[in-house]
């Protein structure tokens, strides 16, 4: 029986899930069919990138992931990692508001107050801040939508203080984006139905949230939510690339356009070779997913679609250089303040495997979304600027040992109010158009590495009913 053949565009993790999945199904069900991936870079992983220098390990992109999302831990077990697991130390974190540094309020979720007393007594807010924020307790829910900002749904239940002083700067360091433009229903959908079902979002909060067990008062644990890998993260790239079949997957080989041949697809690579597929998973960003697909009207609902560009400022220090030592793990900075670092992740105390003994690793971010052009200033100017800001707050003069600057360019999809109408028009017309070809990615449904193997996992679900 002649092979089908499915191509997997894009070698990020997103791609090898897709093309590590689809090849198990293959053996174990001895399917008749070929999977190939294809990456247009000089390397695989996307974003996971894992650097090792004097002892240090930094992390380029992503340096964790969310340990109650199951996909992820899924995969690690699957390519034997298993025993490379770590956890992150829990400790303080604090946000940057009001000309210093505050401790992150307790029973914060997502920066929802789920516990008064703490909210009362933090200096992040004004008292007019606090009074307002309390309107949550009797403000009536807001009337049914399709959509809307998350900024302008918290603005109104809390206030504009509460907002930008810590429920931005907590999720404008997951997203990177603009909290008045994202959208509530693509990324937070439960907070809509929790107004809608309980109004007040602190009450719900209580009512939905479980209570911590009674039992005897125990030491807080050290371990914090989120895991990693002793080796690094891009330890999992390789060892999922190392199982792959030979010449399963390939990288330097950029694809350039993809057209339906009746039955099956065109493939054109930028070297002006052509190969036939049965179907296609296209695991890119939108906006090259789009040039591939260009001969097809319906991906011009991309085009309102922005990415954002961050610079992650890595830099290694004597621990004797830290003047101001903070017991916790890191900072964020409030959209209202004076500095130009979004948030400092101190790595030695998250991740205390990543760096030598005596020696302190501070990871800090540039490219909010109203200075971009802060990600293409020189090495040397970046560095001054987080240099600037850290002296503020932890009386840090010398400089760094050694830095390390990697800017991301467009690599910050931004889920904006729509994105879920644009998802499903998007799909309609794959459907109809363009039947067995697939999209999956951080642009799509989910930026967290979880998010992505999940739909890796999704299209290889759609390929093999597609090819059924």
């Amino acid at each position: 029986m002649e092979k089908k053949k499915v191509i997997i565009i894009g070698g990020g993790i997103t791609g090898l899930a897709t093309a590590f999945y689809l090849q198990k199904e293959i053996k174990e069900r001895a399917l008749p069919l070929e999977v190939k991936l294809y990456e247009a870079s000089d390397r695989f992983g996307g974003v996971i990138h894992t650097v090792k220098r004097d002892g240090f390990m930094i992390e380029k992109g992503p340096d964790s992931i969310l340990a109650r999302k199951a996909s992820a831990l899924k995969l690690i077990k699957e390519v034997d990692l298993e025993d490379k697991v770590v956890a992150n130390t829990a400790g303080k974190s604090f946000i940057y508001a009001r000309g210093r540094i505050h401790s992150m309020p307790e029973g914060a979720f997502m920066g929802i107050p789920t516990q008064v007393t703490p909210f009362a007594l933090s200096g992040l807010f004004s008292p007019l801040g606090k009074l307002r924020a309390a309107g949550d307790f009797i403000l009536p829910k807001g009337l049914e939508k399709a959509d809307q900002s998350l900024g302008e749904f918290f603005r109104r239940r809390f206030g504009d203080e509460i907002v930008d002083n810590l429920i931005d700067p907590l999720l404008s360091g997951i997203y990177a984006g603009d909290i008045d433009r994202l959208s509530l229903m693509s990324l937070f959908p439960m907070f809509y139905h929790m107004e809608q079902k309980h109004r007040s979002l602190v009450l719900g909060l209580k009512k939905t949230m479980p209570a911590p067990p009674k039992t005897a008062k125990k030491e807080p644990s050290k371990k914090g939510m989120f895991i990693s890998l002793s080796t690094g993260l891009e330890s999992l790239i390789d060892e999922v690339v190392k199982r792959m079949d030979e010449g399963a997957v390939s990288k330097g080989v950029p694809v350039e356009k993809i057209v339906r041949n009746q039955n099956h697809y065109s493939i054109t690579f930028a070297n002006g070779t052509v190969e036939q597929a049965d179907s296609v998973v296209i695991a890119t960003e939108h906006f090259h997913a789009q040039k591939m697909l260009s001969d097809y009207p319906f991906m011009h609902t991309f085009d309102d679609m922005p990415s954002y560009s961050v610079a992650n400022v890595a830099m290694a220090f004597p621990k004797s250089a830290i003047k101001q030592d903070i017991e916790g793990t890191g900072f964020l900075v409030s959209r209202n303040s004076d500095f130009r670092i979004t948030a400092c992740t101190w790595t030695h105390k998250k991740w205390p495997g990543t760096t030598p003994k005596d020696m302190a690793l501070l990871r800090c971010y540039v490219g909010k979304p109203n200075d971009q052009a802060a990600v293409d200033l020189s090495d040397e100017e970046i560095i001054n600027i987080a240099l600037r800001d850290l002296n503020k707050t932890m009386n840090i003069t010398d400089k760094p040992l050694f830095h390390i600057i990697t800017r991301w360019k467009k690599a910050m999809p931004q889920y904006n109010v729509g994105h879920i109408e644009r998802m499903k028009s998007v799909k309609e017309s794959l459907t109809k158009e363009l039947p067995g070809v697939f999209l999956a990615g951080g642009s799509y449904e989910g930026v967290g590495i979880p998010d992505c193997i999940d739909q890796g996992e999704t299209a290889v679900k759609k390929v093999l009913e597609f090819l059924r």
